[in-house]
């Protein structure tokens, strides 16, 4: 199965490596050829997903573990559904739909691998629903003494807070057990709204509506709102027409979006009036669809991303702080902010551990440099007591995280059970879990 190890780029192209070798396995058992290989020659093991997270949580030197042959449906027994860890997750609506069955929340990008998305703490928005990883009931590792290990609420059940989102370093994740939920529609109204009352009716909004988000336009004062409700999936459907999708989603989302960045990157002084032309031209539309129709877009242009979850009350002095720290340094920054919330679960390294989460996410055009936009914010997040999407750009180390989750040596204590010699460490889980 080794291959020649070749370059690896993320899609955000912030991160890249070039191991020693590539693997693809097409099943259990040739992952633990691989993980003893590597164990007795000395190397490690990086499963890769579909390159979506823009830190180099997956980059390694010694084997790339391709896990796209290790996908698809395994078992169905009511809403729990059995998945390999290399499933896609725009493959899901297709494996589910005969089964009458959905995911109960979803992001708005579906092209990750469900075991790189629940590794890394994918998740959508809702005050009342986890992320994706909250979903899991169950996982199989391949341990790193090449050995199978299973985890659910009967087995191994002491281990199941640290595996649902274990950063890739307590084991291969060959396959997941998911919660579903009954197929269902979500109602969708977006609009451009004052930022200001947005900001006033946060708590409101978000307690209101199943799925509340937001858009901040740096150098004006609207936002993009998104309010879905869900229904039953045998209510009445209104699809966005295909003109009107393609124009809203493919034109004004992608190819504009796209010319605005470049000439953003090459004349920084339009971006103000380049942004509040923007405002008058996008969103302002409804429409009812199943789930996955809502909760997906499609998102073809270019670039990388820092996220931050903080206390969910302290979201609307966050934002204002934000809007008006880039106003104060005069950065010309093209790209929208979003804003998003999630219920508090009890995984050891969920961004929402403990508490009611709100998030704060930043972009910048793959084209420029986000350092000093992301470190600055980043302080204000810290301050605020953020914690870093582990999938999304930042700086923190293990010293600074420990601070940030109560069990973070609980974690670790299982990493050293599970993986003592780090055949499945690299460089960034170095960093962020120490060595």
């Amino acid at each position: 199965m080794l291959q020649p190890g070749t370059l690896w780029q993320n899609w955000g192209r912030s991160a890249s490596d070039h191991p020693k070798h590539l693997a693809r396995p097409a099943n259990v058992d040739e992952v633990i050829e691989v993980v003893d290989f590597a164990r007795t020659h000395g190397l490690t093991v990086k499963p890769i997903g579909a390159g979506h997270s823009f830190t180099a949580i997956a980059a390694t030197t010694g084997i790339r573990l391709d896990l796209d042959a290790v996908d698809g449906l395994i078992a169905v027994d009511g809403n729990l559904v059995t998945l390999g860890a290399g499933t896609n997750l725009h493959q899901l609506p297709a494996l589910l739909a005969p089964h009458g069955l959905a995911l109960a929340n979803m992001g708005d990008i579906d092209r990750q691998t469900i075991g790189g998305a629940t590794s890394t703490g994918t998740h959508g928005t809702g005050s009342a629903f986890g992320g994706l990883a909250t979903q899991l009931r169950a996982v199989t590792l391949v341990t790193a003494d090449g050995g199978v290990l299973r985890v659910s609420e009967t087995e191994n059940a002491e281990l199941l807070p640290a595996a649902r989102l274990g950063l890739g370093a307590l084991g291969v994740l060959v396959d997941v057990t998911i919660e579903c939920v009954p197929a269902f529609l979500l109602s969708a109204v977006e609009r451009p709204e004052p930022m200001a009352a947005v900001l006033d009716d946060w708590h409101g909004a978000t307690e209101a509506t199943d799925h509340f988000e937001f858009y901040v336009w740096p150098h004006t004062d609207t936002v993009l709102s998104k309010y879905n409700t869900r229904l039953p999936i045998d209510a009445e459907r209104s699809p966005v027409g295909r003109f009107a999708g393609w124009w809203e989603d493919e034109f004004m989302s992608n190819r504009v979006l796209a010319a605005k960045l470049e000439l953003g990157r090459a004349l920084p002084g339009l971006t103000p009036a380049i942004n509040r032309f923007a405002t008058r031209l996008v969103g302002d539309r409804s429409y009812t669809d199943v789930s996955h129709e809502v909760f997906v877009s499609p998102r073809r242009t270019r670039f990388v991303e820092m996220e931050y979850a903080v206390p969910f009350d302290a979201v609307p002095e966050i934002v204002r702080e934000i809007h008006a720290l880039i106003e104060r340094r005069r950065w010309k920054i093209s790209f929208p902010i979003e804003v998003r919330s999630a219920a508090a679960d009890d995984l050891w390294l969920s961004t929402a551990s403990g508490r009611r989460t709100g998030y704060i996410a930043l972009h910048r055009y793959h084209r420029e440099d986000p350092a000093e936009y992301f470190r600055t914010i980043e302080e204000i997040m810290q301050t605020h007591g953020g914690r870093p999407h582990w999938g999304k750009m930042h700086n923190r180390d293990a010293d600074s995280l420990r601070a940030a989750y109560p069990r973070f040596d609980d974690f670790v204590t299982v990493r050293d059970r599970l993986d003592p010699d780090r055949l499945f460490g690299n460089a960034y889980l170095e960093r962020v879990l120490g060595a």
